[in-house]
């Protein structure tokens, strides 16, 4: 085993990063080892990358278009990988402890207006198609619940209790959270589960504690292209205006309309799994721009003339 595939051994095993970012840490560190060896991995020396060949790549990475967040991910890559080097006893200096993580551009979360989601989610669909009910179902956990798209893949039956509407999600470095959930989705849930169950094809054992709550036509898991492709779908469909129509929005839109229903920012940071305030902190300027907006609009003071001067 090379020091990367260890490395990466390290941080699932031990560390219990996630599968996403254990895949994504190893092509950033195979595009570097590729970049420094000119595609032969496996003559890659520790002990001889210098700083100065880090901040060639990171140059590289620069000038062929990478954006500041993707540098930023795979200059994390690389500082925890030589970090790793270091404690091991592989290198005595570690080159990439001088690297600076560049900035990433800030972009506010983007979101699909409350009135919107509600539309989508109340229309009429034919409750004896299987695929029509789960896929509203996956709609509906999302922006009810505010997980993450790994997080709905990975929701167990057993885990889904409709009785006391709460639900516990496995998050990011296996920390687990509890989330509680309305009469609405807990009838939409107990609908799909019927309707799931009656089909040899579709059916889980419920005695099995490690089968999924949402399953495919084959009775199969879910997988993320195929989640991404429902939700964009659905959205799309029933004429949702945001710029970006993915899993991860449905997350950004519930914990904006939290925010503008007036829950405390640390309630949503705890059912969101944030490890950080600053994270959910976000929220509060998409909040703020809504604010602002309608201000402009309302206030006879605020609103913007012809010329494009404030007043009347």
């Amino acid at each position: 085993m090379n020091k990367i595939e260890q490395f990466l051994s390290h941080i699932s095993l031990e560390l219990g990063y996630s599968a996403l970012t254990v895949d994504a840490y190893r092509r950033d560190l195979h595009q570097w080892a590729d970049y420094a060896t000119g595609g032969s991995l496996e003559t890659l020396v520790p002990e001889d990358v210098t700083f100065s060949d880090l901040r060639l790549w990171v140059a590289h990475l620069a000038g062929s278009g990478s954006s500041p967040r993707t540098i930023k991910r795979k200059v994390s890559a690389l500082r925890a990988f030589y970090r790793y080097l270091l404690r091991q006893g592989d290198i005595s200096v570690n080159p990439a402890s001088r690297l600076v993580l560049p900035k990433p551009s800030k972009t506010l979360p983007v979101n699909v207006r409350p009135e919107e989601t509600s539309a989508i989610l109340d229309a009429n669909i034919p409750h004896d198609d299987f695929a029509a009910v789960r896929d509203r179902l996956i709609l509906d956990i999302l922006y009810s619940t505010g997980m993450r798209c790994s997080e709905l893949i990975g929701l167990r039956d057993a885990d889904v209790d409709t009785v006391k509407g709460e639900l516990k999600v496995l998050g990011k470095r296996n920390k687990e959270r509890v989330i509680p959930f309305g009469p609405e989705l807990a009838e939409a849930i107990d609908a799909y589960r019927a309707m799931r169950d009656s089909s040899p094809l579709t059916s889980v054992c419920r005695a099995d504690t490690s089968a999924p709550l949402m399953v495919r036509d084959n009775g199969e898991q879910l997988y993320r292209k195929m989640v991404y492709n429902v939700v964009h779908r659905m959205l799309s469909k029933g004429g949702a205006h945001a710029e970006r129509l993915s899993p991860h929005v449905m997350r950004h839109s519930m914990a904006t309309d939290m925010l503008n229903g007036g829950a405390p920012i640390a309630t949503v940071q705890q059912l969101l799994g944030h490890a950080s305030l600053t994270s959910t902190q976000v929220y509060t300027h998409v909040t703020y721009r809504d604010l602002k907006h309608n201000y402009q609009l309302a206030h006879p003071r605020a609103q913007i003339n012809k010329g494009g001067h404030y007043g009347h």
